[in-house]
């Protein structure tokens, strides 16, 4: 098994996906489990965003050095989670009782897969056809789509996170989704009790 878990694409959904969980390797529970994301961004709205209203963001702050600096944040922060650069996945298939994630490259094993790319580019994936459908919070005429999920999870260890999971194309609820997919594997590396992991000041 080459991951536990496997994020796969690199826009705000996938990278917080992958800093929360970076952040809970080093517990007790996190022992042994291992974390990859293929970070494909090409197809990132963030490629052309301009943050203003985001807490915490200096107001001009450009989506595409956001693209770039998580990836430097995580590496720096977690090098432990492996990132796969300039792969795009084409097919992911549940063969038993773990998935196989295809890309252009290569094909990795996991025990669970996020999905977290656009939500324009999916059909461009194998495997996933039964589970798009119109997204529910979307304006009709721009055809998008969502994979149709109950909070978060597809079908057993499958997540899709930010706007494909059918949330509106806003960088926080984006990152939050991510955030929200990680602390629930994280919940279940520790046995089912709730886990979040923060950081604190010491005084």
């Amino acid at each position: 098994m080459d991951f536990d878990t496997l994020i796969i694409g690199g826009g705000a959904a996938g990278l917080s996906c992958a800093l929360v969980l970076g952040s809970g390797l080093s517990k007790p529970f996190a022992k042994n489990k291992t974390v990859g994301i293929i970070t494909h961004q090409k197809t990132s709205h963030l490629q052309n965003a301009l943050f203003n209203n985001v807490l915490g963001l200096t107001p001009g702050t450009l989506g595409k050095d956001i693209l770039e600096d998580g990836k430097q944040q995580l590496t720096h922060l977690y090098p432990e989670v492996v990132q796969i650069d300039k792969e795009k996945v084409e097919a992911i298939a549940e063969v038993e009782q773990h998935y196989q994630v295809t890309t252009n490259k290569k094909t990795y094993t996991a025990q669970r897969v996020v999905i977290a790319v656009g939500y324009t580019n999916l059909l461009n994936i194998t495997g996933l056809e039964n589970y798009i459908k119109p997204h529910p919070k979307s304006a009709i005429e721009k055809d998008r789509i969502w994979l149709k999920n109950t909070d978060h999870l597809i079908k057993d260890n499958l997540y899709v996170a930010g706007t494909l999971a059918g949330w509106r194309s806003q960088f926080a609820i984006a990152s939050g989704s991510g955030a929200h997919v990680a602390t629930d594997i994280l919940t279940l590396w520790n046995n089912g009790k709730h886990t979040k992991v923060h950081d604190k000041t010491h005084s």
